[in-house]
């Protein structure tokens, strides 16, 4: 078994998701450090040639789902892990606390518009689970535009709709040829502390906090709940969670890179064959750059096509001035 599924959730089995039961720091030994940042590399480079191969088949897609809490290294997670992988065949969106114009649709459409042609990766920092994540936390749903079929029922029942429609849609880009990964990197709240100290008094990420970081942190254990309601409510066969351990980032983006490299392994895309016809088709223009002579280097004093320098004159012809 690979040591990440133990951090996976299909939504399986008698028992609920329990948030509690999954641990932020994994207490991994510091001495496999090195070895665990070594096997990291060895995924980036499989990853890498995994994802040329994906962008030239063209068959599958994956959507990558970022959820966390703050401080809880997502950015740090997409650089290091998809470092290598060729930006064309790569997007990535941040998605937060819906604005008016998003409001004013169906809360899957600014997301739809972020899904990428097949044989490309879609890496989502944030996701369309915001909209029932910080949405439910701060009970923006009860300002929204709607009627009142939409909204005149109880929070609870609003929320169980839209997991519903998170699991159909997730279900739906599955059957659309898409590979759905959804990762919760799971921090402590002891850590998130440390890291947002390391902050405030670091000049350098002075930039990475916000007043605000402060006043949702203050919310804590109602994003624990709403993270453990969304995270049973939406998990599958098709798109299960990874609720990774995030306090030990070395850590964390092993254990990241391991689910990635296992996803692509599993999609195997190969590099399309050639029909016989294009096949035949590129031998000739094989044969027609062999049949091109090589360009020849001219001297200095050679003629050119009309036999003149390049003033004009007879390259032959003594210059009449030196006699």
């Amino acid at each position: 078994m690979a040591e990440y599924e133990k951090y996976c959730y299909a939504g399986k089995g008698k028992d609920k998701f329990d948030l509690d039961r999954m641990k932020p720091d994994a207490g991994i030994p510091k001495e496999r450090k090195d070895e665990l940042a070594e096997a990291t590399k060895k995924n980036q480079a499989q990853i890498m040639a995994l994802q040329d191969r994906l962008y030239a088949d063209g068959r599958e897609g994956i959507v990558i789902v970022l959820q966390a809490m703050d401080a809880a290294g997502k950015d740090s997670t997409v650089k290091h892990v998809m470092s290598g992988v060729n930006p064309q065949g790569v997007d990535v969106y941040s998605f937060k606390q819906p604005s008016s114009e998003e409001l004013a649709h169906d809360f899957l459409w600014r997301v739809e518009k972020c899904i990428p042609p097949r044989g490309k990766i879609g890496l989502f920092n944030r996701s369309y689970y915001e909209d029932v994540l910080v949405v439910k936390v701060h009970e923006l749903n009860k300002n929204y535009k709607m009627p009142a079929r939409c909204t005149g029922m109880k929070s609870d029942d609003f929320f169980a709709q839209r997991y519903t429609d998170i699991r159909n849609y997730e279900e739906y880009l599955y059957h659309a040829g898409y590979r759905v990964v959804k990762i919760f990197l799971h921090v402590s709240k002891d850590e998130q502390k440390k890291r947002f100290l390391e902050r405030i008094d670091t000049p350098e990420k002075n930039w990475k906090f916000s007043s605000a970081d402060i006043k949702e942190r203050a919310l804590w254990d109602k994003y624990q709940k709403v993270y453990e309601e969304a995270i049973e409510a939406t998990a599958s066969e098709h798109a299960p969670w990874y609720v990774v351990p995030a306090d030990q980032k070395w850590y964390t983006r092993y254990l990241i890179s391991e689910i990635l490299c296992d996803v692509m392994k599993d999609i195997d895309p190969k590099y399309p064959e050639l029909s016989a016809d294009a096949a035949a088709d590129l031998a000739k223009c094989r044969e027609t750059l062999e049949a091109e002579k090589p360009e020849k280097n001219k001297d200095k004093n050679s003629k050119d096509k009309d036999g003149k320098d390049k003033n004009g004159k007879d390259k032959d012809s003594k210059d009449k001035d030196s006699d």
